[in-house]
């Protein structure tokens, strides 16, 4: 009964939004925003709906969907009835139409409440969904895209190979053109959502000699003959999401499976990184907040030497550290989405988002455990799972040393390109 009333709720909340999705689209919250109350009405709604499923449904499952590596298919269902498995995705192509901002606030509250299916939502949103509905055609999204938007599919994003790492440009997995069809071969490598997806979108080489130009992009449905998905990785962290390879045994794809332009491959897998980095930065911040909450109700209720422990200087000092980078990372993520609402080159921002997200994140879940004391390294408490879950922010869609480098070429060719002059040389004074 109570999901019930949430989804009715939500419903209500999405469509309203949906139809004032121009409003708030275009008329983006300033980039001053320091407090929840100063989003506009629809956001408070969208990130309410969010917590308040979190807490009713995620809460619950989250330990036992990490300890059994399980992936949530039951809720992963009901996100997808709320509309938060498409929710930047027009509604003409079954998904929420809404607009990024919304979609980081929730990916925080979900987050907060499991990690494993935060991950599955941003991988659905952000990887697959995102880069469909950006190039590919009325025709392509009709099969490609829709049922993912509405959450009755899930996608997922094949770039990693076992040999490239993040040097994505250099994919071995090849296509061969044959007729009016390819025919791609090759393995790609911890891909999440991998044994739950029911299609990938698969980067192949296409032209050798063009190097990074030569990367084309294929939208393959799971099922095709000749692909298979190895084993399930056993990870540190965020265990109810599979992850595993794509293995590509000439499989033979129709030449209207080609998402985008022959060649266009790396400037789409780049474009889509750009965009999930605010759906990661958003993990982030959801498993940084669930951090603080363990360590603080913790700390307000444990006694040492005659008094709780918050009233302790070290106590408190670590709280303090949790929630200036916690705050500092939000209003990071909340500035990329909204440059991106605005159609605003946001490539500079998602990655700060997501490397001061991330760092935020196992700094959070580090110092809660230290709060904690003993109570943090065991089971019994969540605080030991944060970090587990943590430690992979900082590692996909771009390690934190891959956000450093898009943000100093960012700053760099900013300055270049308004030619600013050069420092005075330093005044030497003679003897």
């Amino acid at each position: 009964i109570f999901f019930r009333s949430i989804a009715m709720f939500t419903r209500q909340s999405l469509s309203r939004a949906s139809r004032l999705g121009s409003k708030v689209r275009l008329q983006p919250q300033a980039a001053s925003i320091t407090y929840w109350s100063n989003l506009s009405e629809e956001h408070q709604m969208i990130r309410k709906t969010a917590r308040d499923f979190a807490e009713a449904e995620l809460y619950p499952i989250a330990g036992d969907v990490d300890m059994n590596h399980r992936f949530p298919a039951e809720v992963v269902r009901q996100l997808a009835e709320l509309g938060m498995m498409g929710m930047a995705i027009p509604e003409k192509f079954g998904g929420a139409g809404l607009d990024v901002l919304s979609y980081a606030l929730a990916m925080e509250e979900i987050s907060r409440g499991c990690a494993s299916t935060g991950v599955i939502m941003s991988v659905n949103n952000s990887l697959y969904c995102a880069p469909v509905e950006k190039y590919a055609t009325d025709a392509q999204k009709e099969e490609f895209l829709t049922p993912f938007a509405s959450g009755a599919k899930i996608g997922c994003f094949g770039l990693t190979e076992p040999g490239n790492g993040s040097d994505a440009g250099a994919a071995s997995t090849t296509a061969r053109k044959d007729g009016d069809h390819w025919i791609l071969n090759g393995t790609k490598a911890w891909i999440t959502n991998a044994h739950d997806a029911h299609a990938s979108l698969v980067f192949a080489t296409t032209d050798k000699s063009q190097k990074h130009k030569g990367i084309s992009c294929f939208m393959v449905h799971n099922d095709t003959p000749g692909f298979s998905i190895g084993a399930k990785e056993d990870k540190l962290g965020i265990r109810g999401s599979s992850t595993g390879n794509l293995i590509l045994e000439d499989v033979r794809v129709p030449s209207s499976a080609m998402l985008g332009k022959e060649g266009e491959g790396f400037k789409i897998a780049m474009t889509t990184l750009d965009g999930g980095r605010i759906g990661i930065a958003g993990q982030a911040l959801g498993i940084a907040q669930a951090s603080i909450d363990c360590a603080a109700k913790y700390a307000l209720d444990r006694e040492a030497f005659g008094k709780p422990i918050s009233s302790l200087y070290a106590i408190q000092l670590k709280l303090s550290e949790m929630e200036c980078k916690l705050q500092s990372a939000r209003l990071l993520t909340w500035n990329a989405a909204m440059a991106k609402d605005k159609g605003d080159d946001f490539s500079k921002e998602a990655a700060m988002a997501k490397l001061v997200a991330s760092e935020a994140a196992t700094f959070c879940s580090h110092r809660a455990i230290q709060v904690l004391g003993g109570m943090g390294y065991v089971s019994d408490m969540p605080a030991e799972r944060h970090y587990r879950d943590a430690r992979i922010t900082e590692i996909y869609e771009g390690t934190s040393e891959i956000q450093h480098l898009v943000i100093a070429g960012n700053l760099l060719k900013h300055y270049k390109a308004n030619n600013y002059p050069s420092p005075a040389a330093p005044h030497v004074i003679k003897d």
